[in-house]
């Protein structure tokens, strides 16, 4: 049947397949048991902790599968990285404020607040990865790691202290930087101690 726009089908947008509506439900599902696991911060963690021991547990019994390792390990620290920067970066944000500065504006500090305010006040820290997303993502990955663990064609033959040495070479490095990124911009990517402090002052 030719439709209004010169286009042959049916007038009606066909309705979404079985297939899609089972999809949609077991979305919906596994987004609600998600947002059921929020505020159980400690408990997230300490499976996905556990999850970790049986994945090494199984590459040392095994002695294989070093490469998976090496993936996961990879992927976890660009994580616990992206976990510990902030949202927004400290070095475009003091750009900002010394060009404010320059064209005759208020001076402010890297976190937005006029040159002068009160050092006490509570600052929270927006981190570029939220903890949630940062746990639910190193779980997915840990559990891939652990099926691809299941199959041998996955267990590609390399000398492991090669990728060991190179691991710990590239987290010394990156968290070498970190650090020193976080001492030049002055900012803690925890809160818990800022917030006792504040509290307590008042």
């Amino acid at each position: 049947m030719m439709r209004a726009d010169g286009q042959f089908g049916d007038d009606d947008d066909p309705s979404p397949s079985a297939f899609t509506k089972k999809y949609r439900e077991l979305e919906q599902a596994y987004q609600s048991q998600l947002d059921r696991l929020t505020p159980y911060t400690t408990y997230r963690w300490a499976a996905t902790l556990g999850l970790i021991f049986v994945f090494m547990l199984r590459i040392l019994l095994s002695q294989g599968w070093y490469i998976v390792t090496y993936a996961l390990g990879i992927y976890l620290l660009n994580l616990f990285l992206s976990f510990l920067q902030p949202k927004f970066d400290p070095s475009l944000e003091q750009d900002e404020a010394e060009n404010e500065v320059e064209a005759g504006g208020p001076e402010t500090g890297l976190l937005g607040n006029q040159t002068g305010s009160s050092d006490d006040e509570f600052k929270p820290f927006i981190r570029r990865l939220p903890e949630f997303k940062f746990w639910h993502s190193a779980t997915r990955a840990t559990i891939f790691s652990l099926i691809a663990t299941l199959f041998e064609f996955t267990d590609v033959p390399v000398f492991w202290p090669i990728l060991l040495v190179y691991f710990l070479v590239l987290f010394s490095i990156t968290m070498r930087r970190q650090i020193a990124h976080m001492r030049r911009y002055k900012y803690v990517p925890w809160d818990y101690m800022r917030k006792a402090r504040y509290s307590g002052s008042k």
